[in-house]
């Protein structure tokens, strides 16, 4: 596929970017389904002249069918989209960005998604998406899998078709709740995952955010004890990695609080941990479920995270600790490469 990739960009090298716009275009119909010309334009932020140009084209190649609901993506079109998945990966050279990262990290694998979410939220979708797949090629009938909250954490159960022979398997939240919506708290993406794969789950009625004095007194309750040691015995965890002042916002730190975590050179958070740039911790908060320090006790540990801005974020936690699998997009990728001080090529 990388030679035929590279062969191609050398006699067509416009390419790229026709073969881009058209797999952006198929992906937000299949994402956003049906939806209206209009509304697609918005999505993507394109002008409605060329996107109808566009549409009209991948409605006569049979892979856009469009009623009175609006578009969809057809059979064969969703069948494209998979297989423009790897081609596009290759065409954008995308591959020795993966490696490269891999050799300075130390990761067994890197998963890059052409894009990045910062500019399209649909990206966090495909993200989702890939999470998935790397959750089932490792997952195990009588695994416990945690998993965090977040925005592309809610992504991964949403990108699953039902699967089955997982009966076994007990799904957990890896923390606490943080107060923020419902459907973006571990909690509720622990059932979710839960459900589409015919499994089981437990769930963690605790806020993530409590002082010491009622954390202590709360964990010692029978209910969430046995709760807290299921989730300290999960042998896959599926994680989100977040920059240091969203996830003190997010968890309800006062502005003095988080300009003191900010002074100390904080740039990422973790399961109530807070790391500098080399890696360090920095500073901790009270939290329950999962701690940093059990992560080197699980069999398989899955870090997503995407978008340009969140490449400080990685950095820093790729430092502290080497996932078994790290599944970002091509905004983050890139951009921890300059701020790695490397290249692709060096």
């Amino acid at each position: 596929m990388e030679q035929v990739a590279e062969l191609l960009k050398k006699i067509v090298p416009e390419i790229v970017q026709e073969v881009e716009n058209r797999y952006t275009i198929l992906q937000n119909i299949y994402f956003n389904q049906p939806v209206g010309r209009r509304a697609l334009a918005g999505i993507i932020s394109w002008s409605e002249r060329p996107l109808r140009s566009e549409i009209k084209k991948l409605e006569e190649l049979g892979l856009v069918e469009i009623d009175q609901k609006g578009m969809r993506v057809s059979n064969e079109g969703e069948d494209v989209i998979n297989r423009l998945e790897d081609l596009l990966f290759y065409l954008k050279g995308l591959n020795p960005v993966a490696q490269r990262i891999e050799e300075k990290f130390q990761c067994r694998r890197v998963i890059i998604v052409p894009g990045d979410s910062d500019r399209d939220e649909t990206i966090k979708k495909q993200l989702g998406r890939e999470a998935a797949r790397s959750l089932i090629s490792f997952l195990k009938n009588g695994d416990i899998v945690a998993v965090t909250g977040g925005t592309t954490m809610a992504q991964v159960p949403r990108s699953m078709a039902p699967v089955s022979g997982f009966e076994e398997v007990i799904v957990v939240p890896g923390r606490g709740g943080l107060g923020e919506r419902v459907e973006l708290q571990s909690n509720t993406i622990a059932a979710e995952l839960a459900q589409k794969l015919g499994a089981q789950y437990r769930l963690l009625y605790i806020p993530d955010n409590l002082g010491a004095e009622a954390m202590e007194s709360v964990v010692g309750e029978p209910g969430i004890k046995e709760v807290i040691a299921t989730i300290r015995q999960a042998s896959i965890l599926l994680h989100g990695i977040g920059g240091a002042e969203e996830m003190a916002r997010r968890r309800g730190l006062s502005e003095e609080e988080i300009d003191q975590i900010l002074k100390k050179g904080a740039v990422a958070e973790a399961f109530g941990f807070y790391f500098n740039r080399e890696g360090l911790i920095v500073h901790t908060t009270t939290s329950v479920g999962l701690s940093i320090k059990d992560m080197t006790n699980i069999r398989t540990v899955i870090a997503i995270a995407g978008g340009a801005s969140k490449a400080p974020a990685i950095q820093a936690f790729l430092k502290y600790h080497r996932p078994t699998v790290l599944i970002t997009d091509e905004g983050a990728a890139r951009r921890l490469l300059e701020i790695e001080g490397g290249t692709v090529n060096e």
